[in-house]
């Protein structure tokens, strides 16, 4: 059964897309408002509760102009812009938080054998999720509106673990970055499978501030590969850990947003909501 926040989500995701299809024209509340079949001063509203600012500030943030123009300006420096804001005036955003811990070789070859891994459910500002942790933190996290899949999916990648379905508080410390309250975050622990290139590209992704984006071939460079864009696309695209690791602030260099795991629609909202928290933050 599909829940209020589904609900909610589905609608803000159906006027995003008619945003990205038309931004060129700039389409006011009354238009979007009718597209979603919603009330001009409802869809406000909604929207405002969603995102945390107005649908019309929102579209700044979606635009492929800006993306555009976000990589023309920092591309240069755009890292070691990451670390200089990392660690003075975005020191409350949630990347910091974040510490990643590679799953031994043997867990890694045995698919999960002896792993306890607690997983719940939930609701984010982009739809239904599935969470999941052991006991050195959150192995996975994921999209999903159907809970039968998403645990499918969960066990597809642990294939030999024991699962038990229990928020504990890894999991909760990771689901609280989608509150507006940020001042009481804690340490976000990620226990990961991965290859070591893998984890290294992870790792480059959260170096990303929030509000700011980067491209495949940027990271590549980081990571002292410059001629593996590809192979650095596979990794983000491999990704087991939605939004925590930010693979959606990767985008191609022409300033398209390109594919997500998850959806060209959720990527698109997460940036907008992204850049809108950020913004409220200064």
């Amino acid at each position: 059964m599909e829940t209020q926040a589904d609900l909610n989500y589905h609608r803000i995701a159906e006027a995003i897309d008619y945003i990205k299809a038309n931004f060129k024209v700039q389409p006011n509340l009354d238009e979007v408002a009718e597209k979603v079949h919603l009330s001009p001063s409802h869809f406000q509203r909604l929207f405002t509760d969603w995102a945390g600012t107005s649908p019309k500030k929102f579209l700044q943030y979606i635009s492929v102009e800006h993306a555009k123009r976000l990589l023309k300006n920092e591309q240069a420096t755009l890292f070691e812009t990451a670390y200089e804001t990392g660690l003075s005036s975005t020191s409350r955003l949630h990347d910091l938080f974040v510490n990643i811990e590679g799953m031994t070789p043997a867990e890694y070859r045995d698919g999960g054998r002896d792993l306890a891994i607690n997983y719940s459910f939930a609701e984010s500002p982009f739809g239904s999720l599935i969470v999941a942790s052991t006991a050195k933190g959150v192995c996975y996290m994921a999209f999903q509106d159907d809970e039968n899949l998403a645990l499918e999916d969960l066990k597809l990648r642990f294939p030999n673990a024991d699962f038990q379905r229990k928020l504990d508080l890894l999991q909760q410390n990771a689901l609280f970055i989608f509150q507006n309250d940020w001042s009481k975050l804690s340490e976000v622990k990620l226990h990961l499978k991965g290859t070591d290139f893998q984890l290294k590209v992870w790792e480059s992704l959260l170096k990303i501030p929030m509000g700011k984006l980067s491209t495949y071939g940027t990271i590549a460079g980081q990571i002292g590969n410059p001629s593996a864009s590809r192979a650095v696309g596979t990794a983000i695209g491999s990704n087991p850990v939605a939004f925590l690791i930010p693979c959606h602030r990767v985008i191609q260099s022409s300033g398209t947003f390109g594919g997500y795991m998850w959806g060209p629609t959720r990527k698109a909202a997460i940036i907008g909501w992204e850049g809108a928290k950020t913004q409220l933050e200064f």
